[in-house]
């Protein structure tokens, strides 16, 4: 395959991520073209020429349509706030553009469902950064359950908690707009329902409740702003198997600071893990003496592949970038027309109309089920 050209719109935390990931994904794998970093997009000519200086590509812009449109980029790398995914995916896939774009696809459903309509008409290869799913130690996971060492499960819980806004006098910013979306569910709730997806599939129905901890916010020029979004989402869900289980969600929890706790319960054992600690996992099995019974814990090793690409030896562990970099390898594989472990706007729309079922069941206080759609 010839080299891919790449743009990317947007430098900040997970701008740089995905930078990192295409400045070294043909070093970690070594079976793919060095892609080239064509353009790179900001909000300012200034700031986008340090940060293409910084990041490694050849010209920068200031504006964002003009690398849409460019003839040297062939995949767009979308990292901007939640609100301009839309404009900038549809854009990019009427300009016959392959697109990463970070999760959540939008604010709004209805959003989400054009961007999908986009990809389709375009046939295009349309891609969401769950990055979490990329974990050798959760496709480690995936292989447990489908060889029934727990056997078949029944109740799964997700707790995820940062306090990244946990202080009630941190400065209004624009996580706390309504224009944002609705909060922790949908910045990174979104993270337990990749999860859930990649691990069992959809999610049948809901019963959510969210909350604000603080009702506003200070501001910088002084007084303080009503805060519209919620910090805290709680949900009853039942899986597409029948499985019950619960997510609970909380993006100003002091003391946590990227916290995913998975725990799967099943007909003859239990899976842990945290993703805290993303290089272990800890496995129950109902199985030999009971005396003997206990949680063994399993630390990522080259016998879990795409570990194997980063390092030679076990325990050693990978860290958030390297996911990206492992998510980079499989959307180069989805554009060469093989299989990836990917979740692509065709999957990534179950997600985006659960976080509406579960907006919509906050707001009415009952069950709601979670439309398949077209």
């Amino acid at each position: 395959m010839t080299s891919l050209g790449i743009g990317l719109i947007g430098t900040g935390y997970m701008g740089k991520c995905h930078a990192l990931a295409w400045n070294a994904v043909a070093a970690v794998f070594g079976d793919v073209e060095r892609p080239h970093l064509a353009v790179l997009a900001e909000a300012s000519q200034d700031l986008a020429e340090r940060k293409a200086h910084e990041l490694g590509f050849a010209r920068a812009t200031g504006d964002w349509r003009s690398l849409v449109a460019d003839p040297a980029v062939d995949v767009v790398s979308i990292t901007t706030p939640n609100a301009f995914h839309p404009e900038m995916t549809i854009a990019a896939l009427e300009a016959g553009k392959h697109v990463w774009c970070e999760k959540p696809m939008a604010t709004k459903l209805e959003d989400a469902e054009r961007m999908l309509a986009a990809a389709r008409a375009s046939a295009k290869v349309a891609a969401l950064g769950y990055n979490y799913i990329q974990n050798p130690i959760v496709r480690l996971i995936r292989r447990l359950l489908d060889e029934g060492r727990i056997g078949e499960v029944n109740h799964v819980r997700i707790e995820m908690d940062e306090d990244f806004m946990a202080d009630p006098e941190q400065l209004f910013y624009w996580k706390s707009e309504a224009s944002s979306g609705h909060g922790a569910l949908d910045d990174f709730g979104v993270h337990g329902l990749s999860l859930i997806w990649v691990l069992f599939g959809g999610v049948r129905r809901v019963c959510g409740h969210m909350a604000k901890p603080y009702v506003d916010r200070p501001v910088k020029d002084g007084g303080r702003r009503a805060v519209e979004t919620y910090d805290i989402a709680t949900t009853l869900i039942e899986l597409d198997n029948g499985a019950s289980g619960v997510i609970a969600l909380n993006r100003s929890a002091w003391g946590r600071k990227g916290r995913i706790f998975v725990q799967l319960f099943g007909a003859k054992g239990s899976i842990v893990y945290d993703q805290e600690r993303m290089n272990e996992v800890q496995l129950y099995t109902a199985d030999g003496p009971k005396e003997s019974q206990g949680f063994c814990t399993i630390l990522a090793s080259p016998h879990h592949p795409p570990y194997d690409k980063f390092i030679p030896a076990p325990g050693h562990g990978l860290g958030f970038n390297d996911l990206k970099i492992v998510e980079c390898r499989e959307l180069i594989r989805r554009i060469e027309g093989e299989r990836a472990h990917l979740i692509a706007f065709e999957d990534g729309i179950r997600i985006e109309r659960t976080v509406d079922a579960i907006a919509r069941s906050a707001r009415e206080g009952a069950w709601v089920d979670v439309t398949a759609g077209g």
